[in-house]
């Protein structure tokens, strides 16, 4: 009786127990959650808010300038203007870094009528100048002659840069310069594609420097103010820092993302590169443009070769070594009646632009 009493009585006791580790660990299984959902929300709350997009101005102007003038300038008639088929031939190209460039180029009609307008009414117009790509006076050699001797080069690419600059955008520039609303949807139609400007035609490029103007006057401001130098090349950016050994910083306000509050901040040499990064990024969002974050960042300090479209700028401009030592092999087989990976005419081609960039460099050091 005693041991049946024993035996029953241990039967609770078990129970209790398994009962007593399920209720601890569901508790832990509960406070573990609830860590992992503060913490996510904590995260949230801490992350900056990303840049406001800067919309573009689309209302016309009063008194605008109107089609028939438009005409007048390009001088076309406005009914030939008006119905012009706009027709584009897609292609793909082979990039040198690997992967393939998308081409969206105009048939003959439309390429006519985009280049009258690049010459009668675009070319006029100015662009900031750190913009050099595809401009008259400029080339590879004026890109990159800013930055020779510098102790940093920082170099970063803008994500389908043309693609990406809106016919909005557009619109607001045209609007902004004083085209009324019929003038400025002959000029937006003519000049994009897709809602935006196609990479291909002759217009793109310059229209690209004019609407941006606004953003390389932030991003040149910045440079400016500690000390650094900003081009352009289309959509290669280049910053080159100097005299980084000097112990030196400079003052800004930033929003602090718990208060929001802006507050003052003392930024020191160091951090400039770092800082000029997040601050470019911010910036070309405000106006639509993403980064490329991985292949196309660049930062190279003084003791590696530093390149600025394609030219190393360590001491001044010049091509790069490997190259040079090619092209050297190239024309002593070529004299030697011997075969060559280039033939004479493409050759020539090499030794145009070597006089190109030594002319250009020399042109420059004396300015």
């Amino acid at each position: 009786m005693a041991r049946h009493r024993a035996q029953h009585t241990a039967v609770p006791f078990y129970s209790k127990q398994k009962g007593g580790i399920m209720e601890q660990l569901g508790l832990i299984l509960v406070v573990v959650l609830l860590i992992i959902i503060l913490s996510s929300v904590f995260k949230s709350l801490a992350k900056p808010r990303p840049p406001k997009r800067r919309l573009p101005n689309l209302t016309p102007p009063e008194n605008g300038r109107t089609a028939e003038v438009l005409a007048r300038r390009l001088e076309c008639d406005l009914d030939m203007l008006v119905a012009i088929p706009i027709n584009y031939q897609k292609f793909a190209i082979e990039k040198r870094s690997g992967g393939h460039r998308y081409i969206q180029a105009p048939d003959k009609t439309l390429k006519k009528i985009q280049r009258t307008i690049l010459k009668r009414l675009l070319n006029k117009l100015p662009v900031h100048p750190a913009a050099t790509g595809f401009e008259k006076g400029h080339s590879i050699v004026s890109n990159a002659f800013p930055h020779v001797s510098a102790d940093i080069i920082l170099r970063m690419d803008i994500k389908s840069f043309f693609t990406s600059t809106t016919a909005d955008r557009l619109r607001g520039y045209l609007y902004g310069i004083g085209w009324d609303q019929e003038s400025t949807d002959i000029l937006v139609r003519l000049c994009t594609h897709e809602d935006a400007l196609p990479q291909g035609a002759p217009t793109s490029p310059h229209l690209s420097n004019l609407i941006n103007y606004e953003l390389d006057s932030r991003l040149s401001g910045w440079a400016e103010t500690i000390g650094a130098v900003y081009t352009r090349y289309a959509d290669d950016m280049t910053f080159s820092f100097h005299n980084m050994n000097i112990a030196s910083s400079i003052k800004r306000t930033a929003q602090n993302p718990k208060t929001l509050e802006r507050v003052s901040c003392t930024f020191p040499s160091s951090q400039w590169v770092s800082y000029t990064r997040y601050l470019v990024r911010n910036i070309l969002a405000e106006y639509g443009y993403k980064l490329h974050t991985k292949k196309k960042l660049s930062i190279r300090r003084r003791h590696q070769q530093q390149k600025v479209t394609g030219l190393v700028v360590n001491e001044h401009v010049a091509l790069p070594r490997k190259t040079r030592r090619w092209l050297r092999a190239v024309q002593h087989r070529l004299e030697n009646g011997k075969t060559a990976t280039l033939t004479p005419d493409q050759f020539a081609g090499w030794q145009a632009l070597q006089n190109m960039i030594d002319t250009q460099q020399e042109s420059l050091t004396k300015e």
